[in-house]
């Protein structure tokens, strides 16, 4: 630690937190700025603009945003697991997540917002307060995966980064720092082998250097180039804008990533 932090830190007192130095650093950062982002995005609607479509299909902005505060929730419970070494799964039930989105929905347009924001600043707090070690605790997803607990700060990132596009309020993939647009698509590669999806196709990067240009997936399959950040866009949400087969043929079905 630099003398500036540790100077920083005595004039902060005890009672301020830091994330311990085993923590995931580079993937919180992401979540950090990634929450920031959506709160910019979310800041630039009206409130009664809340009530319009989202860019997800079926979902309003209001259940988007009640989805994203009560996601914060849920991995907090997961950060408590790991602390406590008390089972606190993200769920009590299959139907939670749903209900609460439901009803986050419903709420007046200041409560919503105010969910959004105390949400952030308790999941901080909570991963905050983890040592070293219970960064390496492991803890159960929504989806039944056993993770470490350091997973949950990329759980974070990306529901926060690429749902504040899916608000529709002018967010774009471009926006997106490069490590997360890379990211992204690594993220959804791991999730087609893990489902042993039998598409295939290379992705190639024009504005990325030599030692990822293409990121392939599968055997063979077509070429599909563009900017990483279009890249991204399409693999996670299927919107394929600025991006096109190298050889003139029709771009491939994608599975779904989440």
């Amino acid at each position: 630690m630099s003398v500036e932090a540790e100077a920083l830190r005595a004039r902060q007192g005890l009672g301020a937190r830091y994330d311990a130095e085993a923590a995931p650093h580079a993937e919180l950062l992401l979540a950090r700025r990634g929450t920031a982002y959506f709160a910019r995005k979310l800041q630039e609607l009206d409130d009664d603009e809340l009530d319009a479509p989202s860019l997800l299909p079926g979902w309003s902005r209001r259940m988007l945003v009640a989805h994203v505060g009560y996601n914060a929730r849920g991995i907090a419970r997961l950060a408590e697991w790991a602390r406590t070494g008390t089972v606190t799964p993200m769920y009590q039930s299959d139907t939670q997540r749903w209900d609460e989105i439901v009803f986050g929905s419903s709420l007046p347009p200041r409560a919503l917002r105010y969910l959004f924001e105390h949400s952030a600043v308790h999941l901080n707090v909570e991963w905050r307060d983890l040592t070293g070690p219970q960064w390496d605790a492991e803890v159960v997803t929504a989806q039944g995966r056993t993770i470490p607990t350091r997973e949950t700060a990329w759980m974070r990132a990306k529901e926060v980064w690429v749902h504040a596009v899916d608000l529709g309020s002018g967010g774009s993939f471009a926006e997106f720092p490069a490590t997360m647009v890379d990211a992204l698509i690594d993220d959804v590669f791991r999730v087609w082998t893990r489902r042993n999806e039998s598409i295939a196709v290379t992705l190639r990067a024009s504005d990325r250097p030599a030692e990822w240009a293409e990121k392939r997936f599968g055997s063979s399959g077509p070429v599909v180039a563009g900017r990483a950040a279009d890249l991204a866009r399409w693999v996670t949400r299927g919107r394929a804008s600025g991006i096109a087969v190298v050889d003139g043929g029709d771009l491939p079905t994608l599975p779904r990533w989440f």
